[in-house]
């Protein structure tokens, strides 16, 4: 995005901690516990990118562990520059995996249904819509157990209306929490389908009324792709 508008991106624990600036590309994982909805109500979109969970769980570990596995923004930050200086032990890896895998697994496909879906409330284990109640704990997961956590502890068998994340249903993104378009890491790291998937994004870019006249050249397109 950044290459086909010459905008910039910004994390959203940035935009947490040090202010809502002008960067009209937030990358975010909210609601994973990794994420923050950081950003108040200045999104318009959203863009879900999607990567096999095979290499992204390798990835999110590897970067972990160049932060020192820190629990908060200002600890991270302070590791900043160790990111992507070398790769950690692979018994780091597999005692990280051999502990988290389960979980992690059940993050992924719960962050996926929670755009996909709109932002509808979900429990992260058992996919089970759930109260809000029930998800303003499972946003803290650093507070409860996983064992307080529990759908049936917490849920049990009563009849549970549908409901959806405030930020989205109160409109904090623009044009709702649904992804305008869904991006493959895969094809867009592939030599044939590569420049489609970049397509996909910049026609994303350019149908919109408030970034299309930034974003550069169709002819550029394939360019962009290739030099990146």
């Amino acid at each position: 995005m950044e290459a086909l508008t010459g905008w910039p991106a910004k994390d959203e624990w940035d935009f947490e901690n040090l202010g809502i600036s002008n960067h009209p590309f937030i990358k975010a994982n909210y609601p994973h516990h990794e994420g923050i909805w950081g950003w108040g109500n200045v999104g318009d979109q959203v863009v879900l990118m999607v990567r096999n969970i095979r290499r992204s769980l390798v990835e999110y570990h590897d970067i972990l562990w160049d932060i020192g596995y820190a629990k908060t923004w200002e600890d991270a930050s302070l590791n900043l520059q160790n990111l992507y200086k070398e790769a950690p032990p692979i018994e780091d890896f597999f005692a990280w995996r051999d502990e988290r895998v389960i979980e992690e697994i059940q993050w992924y496909g719960w962050f996926i249904d929670y755009w996909m879906e709109g932002g509808l409330m979900r429990d992260m284990f058992t996919h089970k819509i759930t109260t809000p109640e029930h998800w303003n704990m499972l946003m803290m997961p650093t507070v409860y157990t996983l064992a307080e956590l529990d759908y049936d502890l917490v849920v049990g068998d009563r009849e549970v209306t549908p409901s959806y994340d405030p930020h989205c249903s109160n409109g904090d993104v623009t044009d709702g929490c649904a992804p305008k378009a869904v991006i493959s890491a895969e094809k867009l790291r592939d030599y044939t389908e590569g420049p489609l998937e970049t397509a996909k994004i910049a026609n994303t870019l350019h149908n919109d009324a408030r970034m299309g006249q930034y974003v550069i050249a169709q002819e550029a397109w394939d360019c962009i792709w290739e030099e990146l």
